[in-house]
C-alpha cells in the first residue's frame, strides 16, 4: 500500500466511523448538549478528565468553553482536571493514581456541576473513581466512550458510546462530538 493509498484508507475508515456516529447517535449528543446547557444555566461548572489522548482532549474542550469556540462570547465556567501537574503528582503518590480525578472531583465539585470524563475503554481506574466520587456529591457524569464502554457505561447518568475499538478513532469522535456540543451550547445559550 502507497502512502497515498493508506492516506486515503485511513481518512475513509475514519469518515465512516464518523457517518455511522451521525446516524446512531445524533439524538444522543443532541441530549448532551442539553445536560451541558442545563448545568451551565444552573450556575455549574464543566469539569473535564481523561488519560492520554483523552487528557488532551479534556484540556482541549475545556479550553473551547473558557476562552471561545466559534466566536468571541462571555466566558463559561469549565476546567481540566488534568492540568495541575503539582496536584496530580502528588496525588499518585500519596493516594495513588486511581485517585487523581476522584480527588479533585471531591474538593471540586459542587451539585450542579457536570464531570465529563474521556475514555477510550470506560474501565481506567482513575476515571471510574472519578466518577464514584462526583456521584457520592450529587454531581451529573457523562462519560464519552468506546469500546462498548466497559465499566463507566454503568456508572455514568449519560453515556456516548463511538462503535469503534480503534483508540485513534475513538479520541477523534470524542472530540468532534464535544466541538459540535459546545456549538450546540452556544446556539442555545444565545451566545
Amino acid at each position: 500500500m502507497t502512502s497515498a493509498e493508506q492516506a486515503r484508507a485511513g481518512l475513509t475508515e475514519l469518515a465512516a466511523l464518523a457517518t455511522r456516529v451521525a446516524e446512531q447517535h445524533a439524538d444522543a449528543i443532541a441530549a448532551l448538549a442539553d445536560v451541558y446547557v442545563a448545568a451551565l444555566q444552573g450556575g455549574g461548572t464543566l469539569l473535564f478528565a481523561g488519560n492520554g489522548g483523552s487528557a488532551a482532549d479534556a484540556q482541549h474542550i475545556a479550553t473551547e468553553y473558557v476562552v471561545r469556540y466559534s466566536h468571541n462570547r462571555r466566558a463559561l465556567p469549565a476546567i481540566a482536571l488534568t492540568t495541575d501537574t503539582s496536584l496530580l503528582t502528588a496525588g499518585a503518590n500519596d493516594l495513588g493514581f486511581d485517585e487523581i480525578f476522584a480527588r479533585q472531583v471531591e474538593a471540586l465539585a459542587r451539585p450542579g456541576d457536570l464531570l465529563v470524563l474521556h475514555s477510550t475503554s470506560g474501565e481506567s481506574p482513575n476515571v471510574v473513581r472519578a466518577a464514584q466520587a462526583a456521584k457520592v456529591k450529587g454531581v451529573t457524569v457523562v462519560a464519552l466512550l468506546g469500546k462498548g464502554g466497559g465499566a463507566l457505561k454503568d456508572i455514568a447518568d449519560h453515556c456516548l458510546i463511538v462503535p469503534s475499538d480503534e483508540t485513534s478513532h475513538i479520541q477523534e469522535m470524542h472530540l468532534a462530538v464535544e466541538h459540535i456540543v459546545c456549538g450546540m451550547v452556544e446556539r442555545v445559550l444565545g451566545l
